[in-house]
């Protein structure tokens, strides 16, 4: 394992193409020797069974420890029980607990908030589960205003949560303001920023519109330019080289970690792991 715990982050595949993709990824980037590798948990539960699926096979050929995403949305109690049970059963002891994406009609689940899956698992297993919650340094769209955002993160640390993971950003004033914060109001856990590689300007814009996160002008509009010139490579050199400083500057200023958003891809996260000397040891 590095000197600085890493991370990685992917989604459960959905046909063959992308399982090729994902099995190349996934051979690439744990022979970075991570700390644990996260499976991600569709809109209103719609991947649970691939998610179960790639989180076994994850832990099983890889031997590195799997986190499946948990999510509140379109579950009861005794669905939760029975992937929970499962993922113990199978050796699995790391989650990634969210409220997740509400599904289309704007259904909810049982829980209505993470805090409440939290206590939810912490009440019926206890401390069998290392229990990561996620947190936004850039303020989460539907909270009503930085302050009761970060008063929601207190709770999930209060009810049981063990770590966190930040949503992606590219301002590290941001997050150091955000861990600053938290600490003032009593979370000592570890706050991992979330990293996600730059590799085009149409995605990039429309998750950070869904979730919030700023991309900075400067940034923006450069690889908007190139994308529409056609010059990836331009595009993926600067995206690579604006990452590589941002996490530089994060773990020069104290952070615990880097929790890199893969995408399924391995190129963009290792350029970057490279650059920054988070090799395994021999």
């Amino acid at each position: 394992m590095s000197k600085h715990p890493i991370s990685f982050e992917f989604f459960p595949p959905r046909n063959d193409a992308q399982v090729d993709k994902f099995r190349l990824a996934l051979d690439r980037l744990a022979a970075m020797k991570p700390e644990y590798m996260s499976v991600t948990f569709g809109a209103g539960g719609s991947t649970r069974s691939r998610t179960r699926k790639t989180v076994l096979e994850v832990q099983g050929e890889t031997g590195i420890d799997a986190a499946p995403h948990i999510s509140c949305m379109a579950e009861d109690e005794s669905g939760i029980r029975e992937l929970l049970d499962a993922y113990q059963q199978a050796g699995i002891h790391r989650l990634v607990v969210l409220r997740g994406d509400r599904p289309s009609g704007g259904a909810s689940g049982v829980f209505d908030y993470a805090v409440d899956l939290v206590h939810f698992i912490r009440q019926h297993y206890g401390d069998q589960f290392h229990i990561e919650v996620a947190c936004y340094p850039e303020h989460h769209p539907e909270s009503s205003s930085p302050k009761r955002d970060l008063e929601h993160f207190h709770a999930k640390v209060e009810a049981g949560a063990d770590g966190a993971i930040t949503q992606y950003f590219y301002s590290p004033e941001s997050y150091f303001r955000f861990v600053d914060e938290a600490q003032a109001l009593g979370v000592e856990i570890p706050i991992v920023p979330g990293i996600m590689p730059i590799t085009n300007y149409t995605s990039l814009a429309r998750f950070s519109g869904i979730c919030g996160a700023e991309i900075p002008l400067w940034i923006g509009k450069r690889i908007k330019a190139w994308e529409e010139a056609g010059e990836r490579e331009s595009l993926l050199s600067f995206g690579e080289e604006v990452v590589t400083r941002l996490c530089q500057r994060l773990l020069e200023g104290g952070a615990p970690g880097l929790h890199f958003y893969t995408l399924n891809r391995s190129r963009p996260t290792l350029a970057i792991c490279r650059n920054l000397g988070l090799t395994p040891d021999p």
